[in-house]
């Protein structure tokens, strides 16, 4: 049940923080620029809590009883009470896979410390496989605190393998920092994002530098064959990119569980 409610806070998470991070940079940017500030009236101001959860498409406030994780959901027959148009299977489908996640960890881990820490880790991942396919940025509000989590999870419970764990952050982030560079020497493009970076430096603290190979095989494997099928099944995506950031988090689910 916990999971499940964690999956909608995520759904709302995912749904709101670009949009916030984006209007956080246009203000840095125009503060930098000495353009004036711009009023409430130019963006909707939009947080983590404000407004309610609200249909897509009517902008009606959903009831607190439709609004029940999953539950709601299937009440409702994923349709919006007040206009009847479909809603996003999206939304149960991520509560329900964030539910797993936590029944996953419980029964390996149990319900203690180290748990609860693995928990919000594979719950983290989630919030960033799903922000990345949607905007592919893999902002640092979550990369940076899952690396320090990461590092004070190894200091609670496994202090032994600490200096594997900061050894594992460093390399994480330095073998992807070099072949983006690599590949920009060599094709003159950008082949990924630091945010990927970052990230597999945050998996590096958690696993350790031992892992990373396994943790690069799984991701990078899995992401070129379901890249090569996206690039011959969709003629219209040939070139486009693709956000790394959900195979890193498959690949972290794994190596975590």
């Amino acid at each position: 049940m916990l999971g499940l409610i964690l999956g909608s806070f995520i759904n709302v998470v995912v749904a709101r923080l670009p949009g916030m991070l984006m209007m956080q940079w246009r203000a840095e940017a125009r503060s930098a620029l000495a353009l004036p500030e711009e009023t409430d009236s130019d963006l909707p101001r939009v947080t983590l809590t404000k407004p309610r959860s609200q249909c897509p498409h009517c902008a009606t406030p959903i009831a607190w009883h439709d609004n029940v994780p999953l539950l709601g959901y299937l009440k409702r027959r994923g349709r919006c009470a007040h206009c009847g148009e479909s809603i996003s299977i999206q939304y149960p489908l991520v509560e329900l896979a964030s539910g797993a996640l936590v029944l996953a960890v419980v029964v390996l881990n149990g319900f203690n410390g180290a748990g609860v820490l693995i928990s919000i880790a594979c719950l983290i991942l989630l919030t960033l496989a799903l922000i990345d396919l949607r905007t592919q940025l893999l902002p640092d509000i979550l990369t940076l605190p899952l690396l320090w989590l990461g590092l004070l999870y190894q200091l609670m419970f496994q202090p032994w393998l600490l200096e594997s764990a900061v050894l594992g952050a460093i390399a994480g982030y330095l073998v992807l920092w070099s072949f983006y560079w690599l590949f920009k020497l060599v094709t003159g493009k950008e082949g990924m994002g630091y945010g990927d970076f970052k990230l597999l430096a945050a998996l590096g603290a958690w696993t350790g530098w031992e892992m990373l190979p396994l943790l690069l095989i799984l991701s990078a494997g899995v992401g070129a064959v379901i890249g090569i099928i996206v690039q011959v099944a969709i003629p219209r995506l040939r070139g486009q990119a693709l956000p790394f950031g959900p195979f890193l988090a498959m690949a972290g689910w794994i190596t975590l569980l």
